[in-house]
């Protein structure tokens, strides 16, 4: 749980958190273990970072589970990781629900397993009318294409060029009604953004941690927040 002290300390908290959830195969190779139960790992570590983000009353946040890019890793480490998915949705759709999350998908759907769509649509159904906290998965997702779909969407409705404008854009985008991401985590010292919410975080902050995705706990958790409290964002002002 969130401390008081730590509480009063971020005075300002963002509205939309997006988190690249990086680091569990050299997690396993630090331990000893198999890339799988490094994301075993890392899918347990999923629950107490949405409880802190929700005692802290986040809004939205977006989780990026699997890219587009993905599908060329080992077939058993794709088939595993999918998997893992499927059985947490499973097993915490009910505690999301009672806690007022709603569920979103983002990405393509029909590529994902059979049961894994399953358990997306049986969990988005559920919490549909959730108010709490909206939680978006990236599965099977990639930015450039969700860009490429929404202008293949546009072009397939005949909109004329002087209609489209970025309201437009958004609404043909996976994420149409959810707000800009104002703060982008990435953890396990990359500095890059593989492909996530090009269009939504064009004026994110960032916040890069050394910290491999397993080990990202609460505490590593506010000091992302506290360290986006205290930038001055700026969205091209002076």
């Amino acid at each position: 749980m969130a401390t008081p002290s730590t509480m009063k300390k971020i005075a300002r908290l963002p509205n939309h958190v997006a988190i690249i959830m990086d680091g569990n195969g050299r997690w396993a190779k630090q331990h000893g273990l198999l890339r799988l139960e490094g994301h075993q790992a890392g899918a347990e570590n999923i629950r107490p970072i949405i409880k802190c983000l929700n005692q802290h009353h986040i809004k939205y946040v977006t989780l990026y589970g699997f890219s587009t890019e993905n599908w060329n890793r080992p077939e058993d480490e794709v088939t595993g990781l999918l998997r893992l998915f499927e059985e947490s949705i499973n097993k915490y759709v009910s505690e999301l629900h009672e806690n007022g999350i709603k569920l979103r998908h983002i990405g393509h759907l029909k590529e994902l397993p059979q049961g894994l769509q399953l358990a997306i649509n049986k969990a988005v159904e559920l919490t549909k009318n959730n108010t709490r906290m909206t939680l978006s998965f990236a599965l099977n997702y990639g930015g450039r294409l969700e860009i490429l779909d929404a202008v293949r969407h546009i072009i397939a409705k005949g909109i004329p060029i002087q209609n489209i404008d970025e309201g437009l854009f958004n609404s043909y985008l996976y994420t149409t009604g959810l707000p800009d991401v104002d703060l982008v985590i990435r953890t396990s010292g990359e500095f890059r953004t593989s492909n996530f919410l090009i269009w939504q975080a064009a004026y994110s902050e960032y916040y890069f941690t050394d910290v491999l995705w397993p080990d990202f706990n609460q505490k590593e958790l506010e000091k992302a927040l506290l360290a986006y409290s205290q930038r001055r964002r700026r969205f091209g002002k002076l």
